[in-house]
């Protein structure tokens, strides 16, 4: 561990924040972005991320929608934002923890947990920036996606 956080943790943080990221360029929900990239780019990001991280997002980004031949959407919930507009970083970090307790919590490796979380009823709910879920406490968002339910 170097830093403030495990090394991995901080990779997961990467990979959250390029998914963000692809998804307000390509305007598509979250889950539609990890399923197109499919396991082995989100895998391949998540074990590159400490090289990804130092090149231009915009770059790195342009690279995975081509690999992944993802196109655009209609998903903007960035202009449906009535709010300020957290940040890819910031919506990567939120991410970033619901993945390190699903992952804790079900035993389950990273990606798998990464693909459960962004598969939830939970992610919609996060990418709704008119609501106050994104930034609840990480321990409720992370026991709404285990409950199954928001409380």
């Amino acid at each position: 561990m170097t830093g403030r956080e495990d090394s991995k943790a901080n990779d997961l943080f990467f990979t959250c924040s390029l998914i963000e990221y692809i998804a307000r360029k390509t305007k598509n929900k979250r889950s539609a972005i990890v399923n197109q990239l499919g396991k082995a780019l989100v895998t391949k990001i998540f074990n590159l991320a400490d090289i990804y991280h130092s090149d231009n997002i915009d770059q790195v980004s342009d690279d995975f929608i081509q690999q992944a031949n993802i196109s655009t959407g209609t998903f903007d919930n960035v202009s449906a934002s009535k709010y300020a507009v957290p940040s890819h970083w910031d919506i990567g970090k939120v991410y970033k923890r619901l993945i390190l307790g699903i992952s804790k919590e079900k035993n389950i490796d990273l990606i798998d947990a990464l693909f459960a979380a962004y598969n939830s009823f939970v992610s919609d709910k996060i990418d709704d920036y008119n609501s106050s879920f994104y930034y609840d406490a990480p321990q409720n968002i992370l026991n709404a996606f285990l409950d199954g339910k928001i409380e």
